[in-house]
């Protein structure tokens, strides 16, 4: 069952337009699906990584960095895990626990290990930013998207210069294939 809450690449620009802005290809009115895949098909491969992270449900979009992460880190992922661990254990069983323990994890990660942005994009999923009493304010859906992309940036900068495009196609074809199929 498809994933796709956008009838075309616009809306999902018009819905996160501050976000959206590292996208350095203007919307179309085409399908969503069919707009990253023409990204990816240009070689637009970070472009084609934000789009997807927008595209996607939070859930998703947190499962699709995850397993970006792993596949670009591969032998640099030791010692970067507890955020992988917390991100995964939410997309698993997304209950509030998790997505508060992802948060935890998150907060106390470097800020340029990607693991750290996987567990503050299951964190940022639901909530409350301030639980002031007079002014709470919900998370904003745009941060775990955010959180996501930048996971998967951070991740693809470990990939060797040769493999990189072939490497960040293959998992936005899973990106696409998530948006289309569900997980």
């Amino acid at each position: 069952m498809s994933r796709v809450r956008f009838a075309t690449a616009r809306a999902l620009y018009e819905t996160f337009p501050a976000d959206v802005t590292r996208i350095t290809v203007a919307p179309t009115d085409e399908a969503p699906v069919t707009f990253l895949k023409n990204l990816s098909d240009a070689g637009k491969l970070e472009d084609a990584v934000t789009f997807c992270a927008f595209l996607l449900p939070r859930r998703e979009a947190v499962w699709w960095a995850c397993g970006c992460t792993k596949a670009f880190l591969g032998n640099h992922a030791a010692g970067r895990t507890a955020g992988l661990r917390a991100a995964e254990a939410w997309v698993h069983e997304p209950t509030e626990e998790h997505r508060v323990a992802a948060l935890d994890v998150g907060n106390r990660g470097e800020p340029d290990d990607p693991s750290t942005w996987l567990a503050l994009g299951a964190g940022w999923s639901g909530g409350m930013l301030s639980a002031h009493p007079k002014m709470p304010a919900p998370v904003p859906q745009y941060l775990t998207p955010g959180a996501a992309r930048i996971a998967i940036l951070l991740a693809a900068e470990h990939i060797e210069p040769g493999d990189r495009t072939p490497r960040m196609r293959a998992r936005i074809a899973e990106g696409i294939k998530l948006a289309e199929d569900g997980p």
